[in-house]
């Protein structure tokens, strides 16, 4: 079986909240995630990354497009890149797209699943 998880980034992925507002986002988040079957409440976790980080649907992701031309990025591309920025994360969204060769940021690619990029995520497993 795998885990869903629903993550909750900023708009801005370079913000960071103050602890005390995570708090209260993390506290609204659980008040809102309804609890699991049995009546165990849903795993919630809140991280603060040093850089910045994917966060991507998995295996969920279908296809990603190009802002610039509307042509398809080949997903292995995108499992290169990752892998590339696995450890350290990302120094900068600016990225040169291979169908076009356009310069574009990597948060203004189209995911047909939702994925984006940030220093900050509320996680939600198994809401």
């Amino acid at each position: 079986m795998s885990d869903d998880v629903l993550s909750v980034i900023p708009t801005d992925p370079h913000w960071q909240p103050e602890p005390a507002a995570a708090e209260r986002a993390a506290s609204l988040v659980e008040d809102l995630a309804p609890g699991l079957p049995d009546g165990v409440d849903v795993e919630i976790d809140v991280t603060w990354h040093d850089a910045l980080t994917v966060v991507d649907c998995g295996q969920n992701l279908q296809k990603i497009g190009c802002p610039q031309c509307g042509a398809s990025i080949d997903t292995e591309w995108w499992a290169d890149l990752l892998e590339a920025h696995c450890d350290d994360g990302f120094a900068t969204l600016v990225v040169v797209v291979p169908c076009c060769g356009a310069a574009t940021s990597l948060d203004a690619l189209e995911y047909d699943w939702p994925c984006g990029f940030a220093r900050f995520e509320i996680a939600i497993w198994n809401p």
